[in-house]
């Protein structure tokens, strides 16, 4: 049974992250699993989204969480086979929920068999071009051919044993495709309709901004040195508009099918992200803005009025997020100082300026804000529980490849990738029957749904109302209205539903009856970092 089937249903849909390894473990091995995640499919469909998207799934040897794909026609064995996939889309369909794969196509696993077959093949050949492999400088050849630097750290050329240098943006295992080469936009269509044939909804693109690179190889000093957001400047190798044609190519595959679609991890610059959303590419892409935006009227304002002026541009709806798996939870960034360098991914943590109470405030405020917004949104595994980063994991846990390729100065995204407390005790709080991969902090039982479930004041709760509101009263075409509450609110209108966040010292008084509050209303009025749902 699937929603009413509309060609559309991703403008406004609530698309919950499942980030497998860390989720529901099944067969009690410490990892979770397709078996764990279907388990708890009815939990999903009583929180109240529509689609689940998984993080990749793929064989890997997990260098990098499974974004090193060795595979892309199976499933790791650790979670499950094909079949479980099979079963679980027919039974989230029969939920009424719809499935979203994650799709890796910037680079392999260096175990990917057309890797293994380029190292094995002769500079020059066919089996080298499907990968970025070139000749280094200097003498020998044994300086790197650019000055390129890897994501995680480090320089982005690996040298081989017959002396060239292979590309990778991100860990060495790693290695970039080569997205002029006609084999690999061949193998990328035929991914697509493997997934699609299987009855997959739709991909989240992963590194949706990369893909194609400057063939010339130009250093990047000779451009302007900065980070992944990318300008107007023509940059080697992020957000480069030759790119596009690819994503075109692949919107024709899923134009093949009903009610498909896919959403772009692009980090751009605000005004690039509307060119990934024209009619004939992405249907969605992620507004980073909202989510780096801090616990400020002022940031989140202007977050969302460029949000929803880009889409305006080109008719794709806003997509909003507040955290996932490559970001401290927003439940600990809101905790923090205005301007504080803590929000990637802290080494440790100024445990001594971190106000959990508040951040849990500002959190609850920040999703009954996000979901009164026009357009669609993504909920990460685990911030309907109300969950903190974990930034004090040993030192001897940690997986993230950050962590080595930083020279242990990052600790990289571990912390809000620790596995979920079902339970309030027992084994791993009920995530699986014998432990967990990554190992959870004492105060996860509280905060476990268990412990949530019943409770109306819980923030598992607070999703579910709000949730229901939003099916309820919160059409996709109701259009917008700024409302004027004064320099310490966000206030708009949205049909009947009146939306105030309140940020100021004082409380101000509620007008209309109220539909969803983020927290308690004290003599009826709003108090600092609340956010409520009225209508006249």
């Amino acid at each position: 049974m699937h929603h009413e089937s509309t060609v559309d249903w991703w403008r406004s849909a609530v698309i919950y992250q499942v980030y497998l390894r860390s989720f529901a473990d099944g067969n009690g091995d410490g990892t979770g699993d397709l078996a764990g995640l279907r388990a708890k499919l009815p939990y999903l469909r009583e929180l109240g989204v529509d689609a689940i998207w998984v993080n990749p799934w793929y064989p890997s040897p997990l260098n990098d969480g499974g974004y090193d794909v060795a595979d892309y026609f199976d499933i790791d064995p650790r979670f499950g086979t094909l079949d479980d996939v099979r079963r679980l889309v027919d039974e989230a369909h029969a939920l009424g929920l719809r499935l979203l794969a994650d799709l890796v196509p910037n680079h392999t696993s260096s175990e990917h068999a057309w890797f293994s077959a380029a190292l094995a093949a002769a500079p020059g050949s066919r089996e080298r071009d499907r990968y970025h492999f070139r000749d280094g400088r200097g003498p020998g050849g044994a300086e790197a051919p650019t000055d390129w630097r890897s994501n995680f750290g480090g320089s982005a050329w690996t040298r081989v044993p017959d002396g060239q240098w292979y590309l990778h943006l991100f860990d060495v295992t790693q290695p970039d495709l080569n997205w002029t080469n006609p084999d690999v936009l061949e193998y990328f269509h035929d991914v697509l309709r493997f997934w699609l044939d299987l009855g997959i909804d739709g991909f989240r693109v992963d590194v949706a901004h990369s893909l194609t690179k400057d063939m010339t190889f130009p250093d990047i000093v000779d451009h302007l040195p900065r980070e992944q957001f990318a300008g107007d400047d023509d940059h080697p190798h992020w957000d480069r508009d030759d790119l596009h044609e690819i994503v075109r190519g692949w919107r024709r595959v899923l134009d093949e099918y009903d009610d498909r679609m896919m959403v772009a991890e692009a980090w751009v610059a605000d005004h690039r992200r509307p060119l990934y959303v024209r009619h004939d590419e992405y249907h969605q892409a992620f507004d980073f803005g909202f989510l780096e935006s801090e616990w400020s009227v002022d940031q989140l304002r202007g977050a969302i009025t460029t949000g929803l002026g880009g889409t305006d541009l080109v008719g794709s709806p806003p997509t909003w997020v507040l955290s996932n798996h490559d970001v401290v939870r927003h439940a600990t960034r809101y905790g923090l100082p205005l301007g504080t360098k803590w929000r990637k991914w802290p080494l440790d943590g100024p445990h001594d300026a971190l106000d959990v109470a508040a951040g849990t405030r500002r959190a609850r405020a920040a999703i009954v804000l996000m979901l009164a917004l026009p357009g669609a949104a993504y909920l990460y595994q685990g911030e309907e529980l109300g969950l903190h980063e974990v930034w004090d994991l040993p030192i001897d846990v940690i997986d993230d490849p950050v962590w080595t390729r930083s020279g242990h100065t990052e600790k990289g995204r571990d912390g809000c990738r620790v596995p979920l407390p079902w339970r309030r005790d027992g084994d791993s709080y009920g995530f699986g029957a014998n432990g967990s991969w990554l190992p959870q902090p004492s105060w996860f039982a509280g905060l476990s749904a268990e412990a949530q479930d019943r409770d109306p004041m819980s923030v598992l709760s607070l999703y579910r109302a709000t949730l229901a509101a939003r099916r309820e009263l919160l059409d996709a075409d109701l259009g917008f209205e700024w409302l004027d509450r004064g320099p310490d609110a966000i206030a708009f209108r949205r049909g009947q539903v009146e939306v105030t966040v309140y940020f100021g010292h004082r409380s101000v008084p509620i007008e209309g009856s109220v539909l969803v509050a983020s927290g308690p209303l004290p003599d009826g009025a709003v108090p600092t970092d609340t956010a409520v749902w009225t209508t006249a």
